[in-house]
């Protein structure tokens, strides 16, 4: 288990607990009622902590090493019936944008969502989760293979943005975002888009056009990282939890602003501690909003998903 600074009162307290059970497999004392004290000291360290989190310390939570990513999100829910898909059928395969086909129940959805990795060798081969431009044609080619089978389409969003380097832009990347979030806006097929990490800037919107958009407690939805925000106005990173309270990136300040649908609300202590549960708290709240789209026509959808986007932000004329 890896913590994070704030997390240290949970790392004492868990080194404590293991060397209590330690002491008991060791000797025939019956440590029983040191462990369940231990434990209840730790489950309300756990729940004071984490029930007064600052916008940078989500952000910390959404970046943390143990947090799981889409693929593990996809294996959990679909198990050995999902079936991944690869390439643009222009350029190559992104190994940081996944997608394909999978069932939950007798429904097969079009699953696609940016994937980081658990060790520095994953992360190198994925690219920290940054797609290049073949990366979102490739989810763009899925999502019109969705389409046109019919077959509902999910994402899931977590990524530090857009992969920004030279031969990147040089493809088209800008274009190829530009292009998703066009496309999504007229898709015939139901989308769910859920933010599991990170939802940084135009890699999260190029494939973040969704009928319903979830977002997860513990994560951020904002154009720009905190560290980068920081950089440009202040030209320091050291005044990243500034910014990060000035960019408003926080699952309440996208909710109080309607730029994400509903709030799913994480096991106590993160979704890294207990992914299992966090599994099945998305796979219930895909199902439900499924469940809720699968009624409508396909101009209905369109016509919805339209004046759902239109209706954000605050202009004058």
């Amino acid at each position: 288990m890896n913590y994070l600074d704030f997390e240290e009162p949970i790392k004492d307290l868990d080194k404590q607990l293991l060397d209590c059970i330690e002491l008991g497999d060791k000797s025939d004392v019956d440590v029983t009622e040191t462990q369940i004290k231990i434990q209840k000291k730790i489950d309300q360290t756990i729940k004071e902590i984490y029930s007064d989190l600052s916008p940078w310390q989500k952000v910390q939570i959404s970046r943390h090493p143990d947090r799981p990513y889409t693929l593990d999100y996809i294996n959990s829910i679909f198990g050995e019936t999902f079936l991944e898909l690869h390439g643009d059928r222009n350029y190559k395969d992104d190994k940081a944008m996944v997608g394909g086909l999978g069932k939950i129940k007798d429904q097969t959805f079009m699953f696609i969502g940016q994937q980081k990795g658990h060790n520095t060798k994953d992360r190198q081969y994925r690219n920290f989760g940054m797609a290049n431009p073949e990366g979102y044609r490739k989810a763009l080619r899925l999502m019109k293979l969705a389409e046109k089978f019919d077959i509902p389409v999910v994402t899931l969003i977590d990524t530090p943005g857009a992969y920004p380097g030279l031969e990147a832009e040089e493809r088209g990347q800008g274009e190829a975002i530009a292009r998703n979030i066009f496309e999504m806006t007229r898709l015939t097929v139901p989308i769910i888009t859920v933010i599991i990490g990170e939802g940084a800037s135009g890699g999260a919107l190029g494939i973040g056009v969704g009928d319903v958009v979830l977002m997860l407690e513990n994560t951020w939805y904002s154009v720009i990282s905190p560290e980068s925000c920081s950089s440009i106005l202040w030209r320091s990173w050291e005044f990243k939890e500034k910014a990060a309270e000035a960019l408003k990136l926080t699952a309440k300040d996208m909710k109080r602003m309607n730029l994400v649908d509903k709030i799913i609300k994480e096991p106590v202590g993160g979704a890294h501690r207990d992914k299992h549960k966090t599994f099945e708290l998305v796979k219930t709240n895909i199902i439900k909003s499924y469940s809720e789209l699968s009624s409508y026509s396909k101009e209905k959808l369109i016509s919805n998903r339209m004046q759902k986007y239109s209706q954000m932000g605050v202009y004058h004329n």
